[in-house]
Formats: C-alpha cells, sequence, structure tokens
C-alpha cells in the first residue's frame, strides 16, 4: 500500500461525477456530508487493486480529523473510513452485484476512530492494515461482521506495548447508513479493547461491554475513541462495574459465550472394566477416532453462533453436506434469533442411521481454565434454555451441555448422557442445574485453586474432575 492524496475530492466537479464508480461516489457523498471542509483527505490506497490480482481488498481508506464535539465530551480524533467491502463498481468484477434493495457487497465498510495525540498533525497510518486484515478475513472466509461482534486479535493493535489488543464492533455514531445503486451500506466502527474488556463480552455480549465503555470517557466515551496509550481497563477505573452490571447482566439476560475450545475429555463410566486403559486416551474407549464431518459441522455451527433473543434454542441439524455453499456469511451473521438451526433442513439425515450410543454413568474431565467456565455455562446459559459445548483443543473429542428447552439434540430426558463417536451431549434439568451451581460455586473464584478437584452427583451417576494441564498434555501417561 502506499500514500496518496486525491487532486480533487472524487466528483467535486459535477461534470466528473460520470468517471467515478457509483458505489464509490455514494460513500463519498456522506464523507462530504460529514466533512464539508475536507474535500481532500489523507487516504491509503491500494497500490495494485484487488480485483487486478493484489493482496488488499480495500481500495482505499480515508482518513479524517474530527474535531470532537465538547458538549458531549468527545474529544478530538482521527476517523478512518474504508472503501471496498461494499460493492463500488457493479460490474460484478468484486461482488455480485443482486439488485439495489439489498446489501451492498458485503452490506458494511468499516470505520475506525483513534484518538489525536498532542501535537499530531498526520493521521498514522497503522490503522488502515489493520482495516486491511479485517477485509482480508471477510473476503477470505465470507463471513460478515455485525454490530456487537467481538473480534479476538491477542496483539497490540499498533504493534506497540499497548494494553488494547482485542476489538468490539458498533454502528459508527455519525455516519448514516448509505442506499447505492448497488445496495445497502452499512457502517461498523471498530473499537479496541483491552483483554478484560474482552472476556467480559465473550462471556455476557458485546452491546452490554460497549454501553458501558460509552459511559468512561477514558475508555472509549459517547463515540467509542480508541485510544491506545489507555493503561486501565474500565474496570480498573470502576470495579463497581464487573459486579454491577456485567455479572447481573449475566444473571438476567443469559451469555452470548455459546462454546469455546477446551482442554477437556470424558469417560463413559459404565464401560466394562476391560477398556480401562483404552479409556484414558482422549478418544475414549471404542469410539471413532475422528469426529464425522456431519457432527464436526454441527458442533462447529454451535461453536461459531449464540447471539439468541428468541425462547428456544436449537442445536444445528446433521446435514449430510457442508452448509453455506452459497455465501456462508449469510448463514450465519446474522437476524440474531435463538436459534442454531443451520441455512438448509432439507438433507438432514434421519436419527436412526447415526448411531446413538445412550450412556448410564459418565465422568468430565477439564483442565482448571475449562473448569471454572462451569459457572458460566450453567448459569449463563442452561439456566436461559440455552446450550454450551466444549471442544478439546487436543482431538475430536467435544462436550455439549443442553437444557430441556433446546431442540434438536439427541441426548433427552430419559437418556440424559448420550454420544455420536467422541461427542457427548449431557442433557440437564433446571433442578439440577441448581444443585450443581451451588456444589461448584468455587470455581466462581479468579484465584486458582489446589487441584485436582473432585465433583459428584452419585444419584445422577455424574462425577467431574477439574485436573491439572499435565494430564491433557500427556493424555497416556
Amino acid at each position: 500500500m502506499d500514500e496518496v492524496r486525491p487532486n480533487n475530492g472524487p466528483a467535486a466537479a459535477p461534470g466528473l461525477a460520470s468517471i467515478f464508480p457509483p458505489g464509490l461516489q455514494a460513500i463519498y457523498g456522506e464523507c462530504r456530508r460529514l466533512y464539508p471542509d475536507q474535500a481532500n483527505p489523507l487516504q491509503v490506497t491500494a497500490i495494485v487493486k484487488y480485483w487486478l490480482g493484489g493482496p488488499d481488498p480495500l481500495d482505499y481508506i480515508s482518513m479524517y480529523r474530527n474535531v470532537g464535539c465538547a458538549a458531549q465530551d468527545v474529544q478530538e480524533h482521527w476517523h478512518y473510513i474504508s472503501f471496498g467491502l461494499s460493492d463500488l463498481y457493479g460490474d460484478n468484477r468484486v461482488h455480485e452485484f443482486t439488485g439495489q434493495e439489498g446489501p451492498s457487497g458485503f452490506g458494511f465498510e468499516l470505520t475506525f476512530r483513534l484518538k489525536r495525540e498532542v501535537g499530531e498533525t498526520a493521521p498514522p497510518t497503522w490503522p488502515a492494515e489493520l482495516m486491511q486484515g479485517l477485509a482480508r478475513y471477510v473476503f477470505q472466509s465470507e463471513n460478515t461482521f455485525c454490530s456487537g461482534d467481538h473480534i479476538s486479535w491477542h496483539s497490540p493493535l499498533d504493534n506497540s506495548e499497548s494494553r488494547i489488543q482485542h476489538m468490539l464492533l458498533t454502528e459508527d455514531p455519525q455516519i448514516s447508513p448509505v442506499h447505492t445503486p448497488f445496495g445497502l451500506v452499512n457502517f461498523l466502527q471498530i473499537v479496541g479493547v483491552c483483554t478484560e474488556e474482552l472476556q467480559a463480552a465473550q462471556q455476557w455480549n458485546g452491546q452490554g461491554i460497549l454501553e458501558l465503555l460509552r459511559g468512561v470517557h477514558v475508555a472509549g466515551g459517547p463515540w467509542l475513541i480508541t485510544d491506545m496509550r489507555r493503561g486501565e481497563t474500565m474496570f480498573d477505573i470502576d470495579p463497581h462495574l464487573q459486579q454491577e452490571r456485567v455479572d447481573q447482566g449475566i444473571e438476567k439476560e443469559g451469555s452470548n459465550l455459546s462454546g469455546v475450545s477446551a482442554k477437556c475429555v470424558w469417560d463413559d463410566l459404565s464401560r466394562p472394566s476391560e477398556d480401562e486403559e483404552d479409556s484414558r486416551s482422549i478418544c475414549i474407549g471404542s469410539q471413532p477416532r475422528r469426529l464425522s464431518e456431519k457432527d464436526t459441522e454441527q458442533i462447529r455451527e454451535a461453536l461459531r453462533k449464540g447471539l439468541e433473543f428468541n425462547t428456544k434454542a436449537a442445536l444445528p441439524p446433521i446435514n449430510s453436506q457442508k452448509q453455506g455453499h452459497d455465501r456462508p456469511h449469510q448463514q450465519y451473521h446474522r437476524s440474531r434469533k435463538d436459534s442454531l438451526e443451520s441455512e438448509s433442513s432439507a438433507a438432514i439425515i434421519p436419527h436412526e442411521l447415526v448411531r446413538t450410543r445412550q450412556l448410564e454413568s459418565v465422568h468430565l474431565k477439564f483442565n482448571q481454565e475449562s473448569g471454572t467456565l462451569l459457572p458460566l455455562c450453567l448459569r449463563g446459559r442452561l439456566l436461559h434454555g440455552r446450550h454450551f459445548t466444549y471442544k478439546s483443543i487436543n482431538g475430536d473429542t467435544a462436550i455439549t451441555f443442553v437444557s430441556t428447552g433446546v431442540e434438536g439434540a439427541f441426548a433427552t430426558e430419559e437418556h440424559p448422557y448420550a454420544a455420536h463417536g467422541p461427542w457427548l451431549q449431557i442433557l440437564l434439568t433446571e433442578e439440577f442445574v441448581e444443585q450443581m451451581l451451588g456444589d461448584l460455586s468455587e470455581l466462581n473464584t479468579r484465584e486458582e485453586t489446589k487441584l485436582p478437584k473432585e465433583y459428584s452427583w452419585p444419584e445422577k451417576k455424574l462425577k467431574i474432575s477439574v485436573l491439572p494441564d499435565s494430564v491433557f498434555d500427556n493424555p497416556l501417561q
């Protein structure tokens, strides 16, 4: 990429309007409305356009100086706006043109607001590369973003030593959606956050954390401006936010976290003793060594979805072919309904063709990090009629907890422990969940506890162990 200054703002002269692509022209019109005195902003542009084989999907990123709003306690900052995730050209060179009524391209562009440092006369250009990286993900995966989404980045956004290492997404507070000749374009703003804020968004929901950030000036303020020099989380600044807002939010509304990759394993305690040696491995007993493609797809759906607001949750049906063969991003981003049904339901394999094993007694094993999520799984998910999946990072083992309100599960109240190969489902009644929450209360602490920890419910034939990482790193020892 290279920095350029356009000689004139596109279509600054009415007679030149026809030489600029209509989609580009429509977005520039909104930018000129917002910044009438900055017709010639600094831009970062892809030297070789994506549609000519270049690596960067965004044709341009414009960078504006925003004076803020003293009346709203909004500080001065740099405002970055992308061009390229929407359809700029309408001739199918990048995006398929599907009409004016639907989304243009992926239906959105990215924006970013960065605090202007004292004495800074030009905007830093690193946010442009960050936006290109996110755009590459969207183009390669065809997964779109929505307001409230969180992005785990695990690195300072500007490659410094900053604590701002992750992102949330929200609607840009100033730019209105634009109707172009090729469809509608929304504007999603990137908001830089600390690890603790990301974790809170994962465990509760992104919109709730964004609202809290708006109320803390140094953490973002009303327009959610990112300050890469921020050294404190909003929970450091106001410790009451965690307990009084986040924890209570999970209690009342449930959690949007539908699953995690984890160190976990399960044993079928009803198996004969001769299977004991084999059951020590990550794939227990005589279970298949790998999940079927159908089960893998169902677990993947359970892990990547979970922003639910209706009354019934449903596990995705088991399908004979991979989902999302058209545009996967449309499959799960996002009507935000409380259902995990996949896009296609016509190819469901009858359950009698997928061997389900009903188990009498099971033993679940988690490392400490995974074990501390059990109260969240029970309180934030199952008590709200939802489900939660642990997917092993060491193999194909998976454990899905389901409530009685979840449709599509192969575990039932009559047979609460059921397995497809190495995938175990456990159905827990509300009464049993409440009992388990009381018994597992010590896992709520953020402090490390002495391991191993054993919890047992003999009348339910269920046992849970929280074990050191070494047990999972060396499962046969």
